[in-house]
Formats: structure tokens, C-alpha cells, sequence
């Protein structure tokens, strides 16, 4: 079992982290390890069945475990559909994209890009090889 982090505690509101149970850890540390990376997240914690990134006050754990009832994941489903992402300038959006289907990441919406959400938003919106999507948003 993991160790959950002790730290001073955030914003009240403020996300203090997201936890991700995957179908294939080695898969999700690659794609999600290559994301977040990109995003300014370092490694931060490690264990037989997960591990996590960290982000100032924020880290992002993904796990394999036994406890998951199905190996895959369904955005479609009741729940959690997405997870949107600050990314900085426009240019930092338009990189992680144009970087993105080499580290797992498949662009929805690319004929819509980059205003998808409508004409005064600027984001990607990604979909990684096990159907996580996230959103790419610029400031």
C-alpha cells in the first residue's frame, strides 16, 4: 500500500488530487507520465500497483487494481467524463497536440480545433489509447 503524502494543505476547493484506476498501469505510466510531464508534473510517488505525479499542492495517482470491476474505461458512461488541464500559452496547446499521437494521445474533435468549445476557447481535447480524455486548455 502506498503512503499518502503529508503536505501543507491548499486553497480550500483546491484539488489535492486525482486518482485514475487503469486497466494496464505500465500503458497509463507511459501516457499519463508523458502528459503530465509535459504539463510541468514531476514523479512523485511509486508502488507495485501505481504511481503518481506531482504539481505544487496537486498530484495525480494512476493505479491497476484488483478492486476495478472492468478492464475498460467508458467516458460515455455515468461519471467522470473528462479532465481539462490548464496548458498555458496557445502555443504550449498547439505542441502538446501536434506531440500528442506519439505518447498515446489521439485528438477528438480535430476539425473543430482549436475552438471546439466554442469560439472564445482555446483548447485540444485528447483521448489516450484506453478512452481517458482529457482537455487541453489555454490561458
Amino acid at each position: 500500500m502506498r503512503e499518502v503524502a503529508s503536505e501543507s494543505p491548499g486553497p480550500q476547493g483546491s484539488i489535492h488530487h486525482l486518482e485514475i484506476w487503469v486497466p494496464f498501469l505500465e500503458r497509463a505510466r507511459e501516457e499519463w507520465g508523458w502528459l503530465l510531464g509535459e504539463l510541468g508534473y514531476v514523479p512523485f510517488q511509486e508502488w507495485p500497483t501505481g504511481c503518481s505525479w506531482k504539481l505544487g499542492g496537486t498530484y495525480v495517482v494512476v493505479e491497476q487494481t484488483d478492486a476495478a470491476t472492468a478492464t475498460t474505461h467508458r467516458r460515455t458512461d455515468p461519471g467522470v467524463n473528462h479532465v481539462a488541464f490548464h496548458a498555458g500559452t496557445r502555443e504550449n496547446v498547439d505542441r502538446i497536440r501536434a506531440l500528442g499521437a506519439d505518447a498515446g494521445w489521439y485528438e477528438m474533435f480535430e476539425s473543430k480545433y482549436p475552438h471546439a468549445g466554442g469560439p472564445d476557447h482555446y483548447a485540444a481535447y485528447l483521448l489516450n489509447t484506453d478512452s481517458y480524455e482529457v482537455e487541453l486548455v489555454a490561458d
